[in-house]
């Protein structure tokens, strides 16, 4: 939601969409920096998973009440640039530019973050905290810096997200909302800690919400819970995740 507000911001003031997609997701990392910094690393030695959820959530109530005084309650439209307006012809279908471009950025940033996890050294570092912070604190590496690294780099992913959906959307209070489901029913199908896993979900929770809008437009959301159910009574770790 902020990404999608700042972008439009920058969109206005500069006529540069691109320039939007760029700038909203460093300021929004930058955000989110300043928010863990703040906030979460003095949670992080208590036991009460709550705790977490309570921060964050006042946060985005906060967040929500400081964007209405600032660009008030209404909706702002951005402007899909020119060069990515208008159809193509996929398998003799008209397809619009924008959803294709959306899906061009959608997998090289899924490729791009599972490259840099895989194969880089600070990606290594990331799984390691994830599964044991107190070894890897134990063998020398800056706990606190890899956990606000990750932070903000979730944070500067879901601005940019923003900025992407906000042609499609418009940006307007509470736009965050619904993917907060969608993220959890995707880890949920996929597998908590697994990359690919969340790339399934994801596709599968695409395709139920896409098919099941079209077909059964008032039972859509129900078909996507009855699928996460399933796999969960299926697999209880999801998909490619472990049981614990």
């Amino acid at each position: 939601m902020l990404g999608a507000y700042i972008g439009y911001t920058v969109a206005i003031y500069t006529g540069s969409f691109f320039l939007a997609l760029i700038i909203a997701p460093i300021l929004v990392a930058c955000f989110g920096i300043v928010f863990e910094k703040l906030l979460l690393s003095p949670l992080y030695k208590r036991q009460d998973g709550g705790a977490y959820l309570m921060v964050t959530f006042g946060l985005a109530v906060i967040l929500a009440e400081a964007i209405k005084l600032t660009w008030g309650a209404d909706p702002k439209g951005v402007q899909i640039p020119e060069m990515l307006r208008g159809i193509v012809i996929v398998f003799d279908f008209p397809f619009p530019k924008y959803r294709v471009f959306l899906i061009i950025i959608g997998v090289l940033m899924a490729l791009s973050a599972w490259l840099f996890l895989e194969k880089t050294r600070i990606g290594l570092l990331i799984r390691a905290v994830s599964q044991n912070p107190q070894m890897v604190n134990a063998l020398g590496t800056n706990v606190v810096f890899i956990r606000n690294l990750v932070f903000a780099i979730g944070c500067g992913l879901a601005g940019m997200g923003g900025v992407l959906a906000a042609p499609m959307v418009t940006a307007f209070l509470g736009m965050g909302s619904s993917v907060i489901i969608d993220a959890f029913v995707i880890v949920i199908i996929g597998g908590m800690g697994s990359f690919l896993g969340s790339i399934i979900g994801s596709l599968l929770v695409a395709f139920v919400l896409v098919f099941g809008a079209y077909y059964v437009p008032d039972l859509a959301l129900a078909i996507i819970y009855l699928l996460m159910l399933i796999i969960l009574i299926v697999r209880p770790g999801g998909l490619l995740g472990k049981e614990e």
